[in-house]
């Protein structure tokens, strides 16, 4: 297991294409120039030491040593060891509504990316609670199972979109029922479920039915709701800007509207509590003093320990290519040149 202590240097390796592109073109500008004052034939015999192939390998160790000086900077560490330790939190799944009524921008930037980012700060409050993610539309579609690693769940969050799901629609029943699936314990009583959504069901199936055998199960249901009670429009977009707006069978534009009364009456039936999800931080601090008053659960988790920096061995491979640029020159090794290994004579 490796993580990057300083992932804001990886910047820099935005030099190395720069370099190689004006290295080309130095080279180019040469090439022509050379033509303009000299016939290339007199050239090569005038200065029969001067090696093409170096110049190359003096560039290459270059961006080696510019790469590896980066890599040593970000500072990646090693888990040397993979042990079992024992944690206690609650099980908590997020079920995340990503319908193209998430499209919407009566709250900034849209309802989807408000949504994302009331998961991740909620994930940021957490420090032993195991996390799951499903995505949901005109269906549910696990997105990551129960699991400890909360960078995977921000990975798996962050590239969610309403495009991934082919069917459209609001199935909050099928939600919660692919949400009771992911507690495989049947002596955790500590289970959580949170539906990101804008309210707008349009599932054919009995939500209360679903609620009901969540709670049965010992799922606390809690709701949150992303956009406003007015409604917006839906915009279509190509490559970020819009092309439409959404409009139903008759042509009438759609106005989708935050429909708090089923995320209430959801949260109500579950257990649980509605939450307006407006503001993130007063939304994130009301589901921690939630999440603190719940019991926790002992459980098994295995992680890697022991994480040891490997930085060292990049400065040295950097100062390393930096020293040979220095010793290698422009003209060709003597004992290479016999060899005519890059057929220069």
């Amino acid at each position: 297991m490796i993580q990057l202590d300083e992932k804001s240097y990886l910047y820099l390796l935005s030099i190395i294409p720069v370099m190689v592109v004006l290295f080309v073109l130095l080279q180019i500008w040469k090439k022509r120039t050379q033509r303009k004052f000299a016939d290339i034939g007199l050239l090569k015999r005038l200065t029969p030491d001067r090696s093409n192939f170096k110049s190359t390998l003096k560039l290459i160790f270059i961006l080696l040593g510019i790469a590896s000086l980066t890599m040593a900077l970000v500072n990646p560490k090693m888990g040397t060891k993979l042990e079992t330790v024992k944690r206690e939190g609650v099980d908590i799944v997020f079920a995340v509504d990503v319908s193209k009524s998430m499209l919407a921008e009566d709250i900034a930037p849209n309802r989807l990316e408000k949504a994302k980012r009331l998961v991740s700060e909620i994930i940021n409050q957490l420090a032993s609670d195991r996390i799951g993610i499903i995505a949901y539309a005109g269906q549910a579609f696990p997105q990551l199972p129960i699991t400890t690693d909360y960078g995977a769940a921000k990975m798996f969050l962050q590239n969610m979109n309403t495009d991934m799901l082919s069917s459209q629609g609001t199935a909050i029943d099928q939600a919660i029922e692919l949400a009771s699936t992911y507690y495989d314990d049947e002596e955790q009583t500590n289970r959580v479920l949170f539906i990101i959504s804008d309210g707008e069901d349009h599932s054919e199936g009995n939500v209360n039915n679903a609620v009901e055998d969540a709670t049965n199960e010992g799922i606390r249901v809690f709701t949150i709701g992303v956009g406003k009670t007015k409604g917006a429009p839906i915009p279509l977009k190509r490559n970020g800007i819009v092309e439409s707006l959404k409009k139903d069978n008759q042509g009438e534009v759609v106005i989708t509207k935050l429909n708090e009364e089923v995320l209430q009456e959801i949260a109500d039936e579950g257990n649980g509590e509605y939450i307006n999800g407006e503001n993130t931080e007063e939304a994130v601090a009301f589901i921690k003093e939630q999440l603190n008053q719940m019991d926790k659960k002992e459980f098994e988790a295995k992680q890697f320990a022991e994480f040891k920096d490997q930085f060292q061995w990049f400065l040295a491979a950097g100062l390393l290519f930096l020293f040979l640029d220095i010793f290698v020159l422009d003209r060709k090794t003597k004992w290479l040149k016999k060899l005519n290994l890059f057929n220069e004579r």
